[in-house]
Order: structure tokens, then sequence, then C-alpha cells
């Protein structure tokens, strides 16, 4: 029996308090193009993604993250995961195709953490409109259209109160994700893990935060841009929109050059994400960083984010 595969991450449904704010911040200031708007939702994409939207916005009473979707690279995996977490005692809810728009049949059910997860394999990937459409055949749509204009979605980082252990386990184990680097103070305790399924670093990390309210917290969502200078524009277009941001930075975990902003509708964190490294090696050892590495681990250089406020969690997800 072949195992369901994860290809990669999709997107992210966010609900908003203020949406008319949140949607000029994803579209306006960090440049997203909307693919349709149905019912009061909001779908987007950045330029060159291709799926039907990697963000779709809707207004609720408060911010948070209503689940985190990723595509199968299978049509039958949809299936498949849906019978190894049910064996697993995950409860697993059917999402008929069309629910979410522009989406085929999925599944969604609850990690340990209780953060939703949203599994499916059939998406609409439509065209850009003329005006709006890139010449080359192999991208979405025009680049730098708007805004600080990232070429794609790139992870998901979540938060819990949890064992983060118990939660990298159960994305080992039941999905099929790879541990690429972690952190481990004193041999004993785990408090973060970056985890994927294609060859980047990670997909998705988790990370602990004991103190928080819910289990089931969002630490950011990720859009990559190019280079480490689009990440230097990217400053410039938010400092003129009089946006706060934290970075831009250098991760020592996968290397990666960083800027941190809050959407001011929803309370979501955003990170604009480039360089990094690629794991194309097939017998990857999983990277430990300890306590004596914390000064570089997560801030090899520039303005730190673990010693900000806005390093807290910001919404539940």
């Amino acid at each position: 029996m072949t195992l369901p595969e994860i290809a990669k991450l999709g997107h992210v449904a966010l609900v908003t308090p203020d949406l008319e704010k949140s949607l000029w911040f994803f579209r306006d200031v960090i440049g997203l193009e909307v693919t349709e708007e149905v019912n009061g939702t909001h779908y987007l994409r950045a330029w060159g993604d291709f799926e039907h939207h990697s963000l779709s916005l809707t207004a609720g009473d408060r911010g948070y993250v209503d689940h985190i979707g990723w595509r199968t690279k299978r049509p039958e995996d949809v299936e498949g995961f849906a019978q190894l977490l049910e064996k697993a005692g995950t409860e697993v809810k059917w999402i008929e195709a069309g629910e979410e728009t522009g989406q085929g049949r999925a599944i969604r059910f609850k990690l340990p953490s209780q953060h939703s997860f949203e599994i499916y394999y059939d998406v609409e990937k439509p065209k850009a409109d003329e005006k709006r459409r890139s010449v080359l055949k192999n991208q979405t749509y025009k680049a730098w259209a708007r805004g600080c204009s990232p070429r794609r979605f790139d992870h998901v980082n979540i938060a819990t109160s949890m064992d983060v252990q118990e939660i990298l386990d159960y994305l080992g184990n039941q999905l099929g994700f790879k541990l690429r680097e972690y952190v481990r103070y004193n041999n004993e305790t785990t408090l973060a893990g970056w985890m994927s399924v294609t060859p980047l670093v990670h997909d998705i990390a988790v990370i602990t935060r004991p103190q928080a309210k819910t289990p089931n917290q969002l630490h950011h969502i990720s859009y990559w841009l190019d280079n480490a200078q689009d990440v230097l524009r990217a400053a410039d277009i938010l400092s003129e929109e009089g946006i706060k941001f934290i970075g831009p930075g250098k991760h020592g975990v996968s290397q990666a050059l960083y800027l941190y902003v809050i959407d001011p509708g929803s309370g979501c964190r955003v990170e604009l994400f480039s360089n990094s490294y690629l794991i194309l090696e097939p017998d990857w050892e999983p990277v430990e960083w300890t306590e004596e590495d914390h000064s570089i681990a997560n801030t090899y250089w520039g303005e730190s984010v673990m010693d900000k406020e806005m390093n807290k969690p910001t919404i539940e997800a």
C-alpha cells in the first residue's frame, strides 16, 4: 500500500474583525492579487502562486485562523489520509467540493493542539485576467504590480502551550513531515521544530508558548521574496505607510533573511522571507540547536524578534 503524501502548503483561511483594513494591508501593502470575492470572502494569492488562493479573508468578530490548507500529491491521498487519521483516533470532517471556493473535496481535522488543518487535492488554477497576466507562460501575474510583491506563499509557524515534541511527533507520524532543525535545552525539552515535506527548510514550524491562553496559537504566516534587496524594498514600503515592523535580520535556523509585520486588521503576523537554503539530501540529519546557541539560532544578526513584544503569538489558529 502506498502511503498518502502531502505535496505542499496551500493556503491559510484568515478571519478578521476589520475586513477592509486587512484587505488593504494584504492587497495594497503586501501586494497580493485578488482572485475573486465570493459571499464576502476575498481570495488572494501572490504573483507566483498558481492555486486559486494562498490566503482568504473573511469578516468575523475577532482575528483567528479558520484552517491551514495542505495539498496532497495524488487525488486518492485525501481519502488515504482520512482513513489513516481516523484509525489513529483523529476526528475527520469532509468538506464537499465547492464549499471552499476554488477547491474540490477535502477533509478537515484538528491536531492535538487544536490547530485546524485541511487536506485537499483538487483545486482550480485560474489564469490572471489579461491586464494583470504576465507575458511569461510560467508565471501567473506580472511581478511588482503593487506593494512588497512577494513571489509565493512559503510557510506557517504555529505556537502552542502544549509539549512541542508531541505536536512534532504527530506531524511526522500522521502526516509525513520531516524534522529539519530543532531547538532543545538541557538535552530534555524541545522548544521548537522546523519541518517540511518539500526541500524547503520548513513548510511548518512549531514553537512553545507556555503562557499562551490557548494551545492553538499562530506565530506567523510567511510569503517569499526573491532576494535580500526585495526585503529592504519591503522595509521602505512599510515605512512609507507608517507601519512598524521588526527587522530586517537573519535567522541562524534556516539562514533566512526576515522582516516581520502585523496586519492591522486581524492582528496576524506576516513574515517577509528570503534567502535560506534547500535540503536535497535524502539522509538529512536534523540540526540541533542548544541553549548555548541561543544568541545565533533565532537571530544570527539584525533586530531580534525574540526580544520584542511582537514575538508573542498574535491570534488563535
